[in-house]
C-alpha cells in the first residue's frame, strides 16, 4: 500500500477491500481458452476441471462463458453440474455420446417444432464441433469439450422450458391460471434423459398431446421441406404520403430483386417497369392490380417466409398455453379462422361458419360451459353500444328506433312512446332507459341464443343478416360469436334428450314464434381461442391476424431471432 496514505486512509481501504472480497466482488480467474491433454488417462480429469472454473467465472460473469457465449440459465446450470460433482454429460473420452449426438441433431432440426436454433448456441456448437472434426489436436482440447458441455446444458433446459410452456411470459396471451414448471422441473427433465438415453420420449412427454398441435407440426414439416432455408429479405417501413420516395423505391427495388422479380437491385427503372413489375406481382399474390405501390402490396412482400414461421411457432405455444387436456365433449371457436367446431370423443361432430367481433369491439377468449339457449330471444342492447352508436343516430331521427325494431322501456319495463323524450338531453350517465328489439326474424339475435356465464356479456347466436357468413372476413360483430349451424348446435346439445326436446319440438317452437328457455341438458364446455395457424391434410394453412394479436407477440419475443 502506499506509504503515503495515512493511517485512517489506509484502515478505510484494508475494510473496503475485505468486504470486497466477502461478496465475491473479485474478478475471477477467465477459464482457459485452450487446454490440450496429451495423455488420454488424464483428460476427463481436465474436463472436470474446466467445467468447474468456467462455471465459477460465468456465476460472477451474469452467465458470460467467453466474448461470444452467454449461457441463459447461469444458476441453473451450475446447479446441475454441482448435483454431477461436475462431470461432463453429453461427451466421454473425447467424443460425443449417443444422448449429445442425438441433442445436437434436435437443435439443428429445432424449428420442426416451432422452436430457433439461435436459441441454443447453435452456431458455436457447430463450430465446436467441425473443429473437433478436422483437427486432432482440437480434439484433445479439455477446455473446448467443457465449454460445448456446458452449452448442451444450458441449451437442453431452454428447450425443455420452451417445448413445456413456450416462450411467452405471463401476459394478455396468457390461458393458464398455473404453471406448467413446477420447482424439480429442470432437474427431473434431465434426470429422465440421463437415465433413459430417449431424447425422443422425453420430448413427447413435454410437448401437448392435442391433435391440432400434431396436425400443426405436420404442417409445418411439409412448409420448411417447401422453401428449404430461409433468406433475410429487406424490410420496406411504408407511410402515405412517403417522406423520402427516393429512398424507399431504392429499398423496394432492392427486395423486388431478391425476390427475382427484377433484373437488378440498382440500376434504374423506368415508370413503364415499375407498373409492369408491381402489376404482376400483384397478382400472383391475389392483390388488386393497381401497378402502384400500396400499404396491402408493402404489408404483402414483408410477409416473408420467416415471419409465417414465426406465427406458427406462437400458435404452437399457444397449445401449450391451455388446458392440460380437454373433456371428451366440448366447443372449439377458433376466432381467427372464422369457424367453431363441436369435438365429440376425438371426432368432429359438427362444424359451422361464424361471425365474431370486429377489431374494435373484439371477442373475448374464455372459456366456460353452454348452459341453456332460448327459442325467439329478446335483445337488450348493452349501454356501450347506445352510447357509441344508437344515440347519436337517434338524435338525427327519432324514427332510426323503428327501422331497428327497437323499443325504449322504463326501470318498470313498460314500454314508452320515443316521441315524448327528449333525446337531446340524454347521454353517456344521462340515460334512464333501456333498449330492446322485438322478437322475430329482424332480431339481430335471430332466433335462437345459446348462453354460457362469463363477465363479458358475450354469447353464441343465430343472426337477421344471415347473408354475411359468405364473407370471406367474417369480423363483424360487437363482440358476440354468431353461428351459422346454429339449429344443429341446438339438436347437438339435446341429442340425448330427445323425448323432451325432440328436433321437430324445437322446430314448431321456432314457426311458431314462440319463446322457450331449453336447459337440462349436460353443460359442454366451450373454448373461444385465438389460433391464426393450423395443419390442415398435412399442410400448413395461415388466417389473417385479425386482432394484431400475433404481431404483438412477434415483435415482443422474435423480432430479433436470427435467421437459420
Amino acid at each position: 500500500m502506499n506509504k503515503h496514505l495515512n493511517a485512517g486512509t489506509r484502515s478505510c481501504m484494508f475494510v473496503f477491500l475485505l468486504a470486497l472480497a466477502a461478496c465475491g466482488g473479485g474478478e475471477t480467474e477467465k477459464p482457459k481458452v485452450k487446454d490440450i491433454v496429451e495423455s488420454p488417462e488424464k483428460f476427463e480429469a481436465r474436463v472436470k476441471e474446466n467445467l468447474t472454473k468456467a462455471l465459477s467465472f460465468m456465476l460472477d460473469n451474469k452467465g458470460r462463458l467467453n466474448d461470444t457465449v452467454v449461457l441463459a440459465d447461469d444458476v441453473m446450470v451450475n446447479e446441475v453440474y454441482v448435483r454431477r460433482d461436475h462431470q461432463p454429460i453429453w461427451s466421454a473420452r473425447e467424443q460425443w455420446n449417443a444422448i449429445g449426438e442425438s441433442f445436437f441433431q434436435f437443435i439443428a432440426k429445432s424449428k420442426e417444432y416451432g422452436l430457433f436454433p439461435s436459441d441454443y448456441h447453435f452456431r458455436a456448437l457447430q463450430g465446436i464441433r467441425t473443429q473437433i472434426e478436422r483437427d486432432t489436436q482440437s480434439r484433445r482440447d479439455a477446455a473446448l469439450w467443457s465449454r460445448a458441455d456446458l452449452m448442451m446444458t444450458d441449451a437442453f433446459l431452454l428447450a425443455a422450458r420452451h417445448l413445456k410452456q413456450g416462450h411467452f411470459k405471463n401476459d394478455s396471451a396468457w390461458i393458464r391460471t398455473d404453471s406448467a414448471l413446477g420447482p424439480d422441473f429442470y432437474p427431473n427433465v434431465l434426470a429422465n434423459l440421463i437415465n433413459t438415453r430417449n431424447l425422443n420420449g422425453v420430448i413427447k412427454e413435454l410437448e401437448p398431446t392435442y391433435a391440432g398441435y400434431a396436425a400443426l407440426k405436420e404442417g409445418l414439416k411439409s412448409f420448411l421441406d417447401s422453401i428449404q432455408t430461409f433468406k433475410r429479405y429487406t424490410k420496406l417501413y411504408y407511410s402515405y404520403p412517403l417522406r423520402d420516395s427516393v429512398e424507399f423505391y431504392h429499398q423496394l427495388q432492392r427486395r423486388l430483386f431478391e425476390d427475382d422479380l427484377v433484373v437488378s437491385a440498382t440500376e434504374p427503372l423506368d415508370t413503364t417497369m415499375w407498373r409492369q413489375v408491381l402489376t404482376d406481382y400483384q397478382k400472383s399474390k391475389g392483390l388488386k392490380p393497381t401497378g402502384r405501390i400500396n400499404e396491402n402490396t408493402v404489408n404483402s412482400l414483408n410477409y416473408t417466409s420467416w415471419d409465417k414461421f414465426k406465427r406458427v411457432a406462437i400458435t404452437l405455444d399457444r397449445y401449450k398455453m391451455a388446458t392440460d387436456s380437454f373433456p371428451e365433449t366440448y366447443i372449439w371457436v377458433n376466432l381467427p379462422s372464422f369457424y367453431l367446431r363441436v369435438y365429440d370423443a376425438d371426432t368432429v361432430a359438427l362444424e359451422s361458419r361464424i361471425i365474431v367481433g370486429q377489431s374494435r369491439t373484439r371477442t373475448p377468449l374464455l372459456t366456460s360451459a353452454i348452459s341453456n339457449f332460448i327459442t325467439y330471444p329478446q335483445w337488450t342492447v348493452p349501454y356501450s353500444i347506445i352510447y357509441k352508436e344508437m344515440l347519436p343516430k337517434i338524435k338525427q331521427n327519432v324514427d332510426y328506433l323503428r327501422k331497428q325494431n327497437l323499443m325504449v322501456v322504463d326501470r318498470n319495463d313498460s314500454i314508452l312512446d320515443p316521441a315524448l323524450i327528449n333525446w337531446a338531453a340524454l347521454g353517456k350517465g344521462n340515460f334512464p332507459y333501456l333498449l330492446k328489439q322485438r322478437q322475430g326474424d329482424d332480431n339481430s339475435l335471430g332466433v335462437l341464443k345459446f348462453n354460457f356465464p362469463n363477465k363479458y356479456d358475450v354469447y353464441l347466436h343465430d343472426t337477421n343478416a344471415r347473408w354475411l357468413f359468405s364473407n370471406g372476413n367474417r369480423a363483424m360483430s360487437h363482440g358476440c360469436v354468431r353461428v351459422k349451424e346454429f339449429m344443429k348446435l341446438a339438436d347437438f346439445l339435446v341429442r340425448n334428450d330427445t323425448a323432451k326436446y325432440h328436433p321437430d319440438t324445437l322446430r314448431a317452437w321456432i314457426k311458431r314464434e314462440e319463446k322457450h328457455t331449453v336447459w337440462g341438458f349436460k353443460k359442454v364446455p366451450i373454448y373461444i381461442r385465438y389460433f391464426t395457424c393450423e395443419g390442415k391434410d398435412g399442410k400448413l394453412k395461415i388466417y389473417e391476424d385479425i386482432y394484431g394479436e400475433d404481431k404483438i407477440l412477434r415483435e415482443r419475443y422474435f423480432a430479433d431471432k436470427a435467421v437459420q
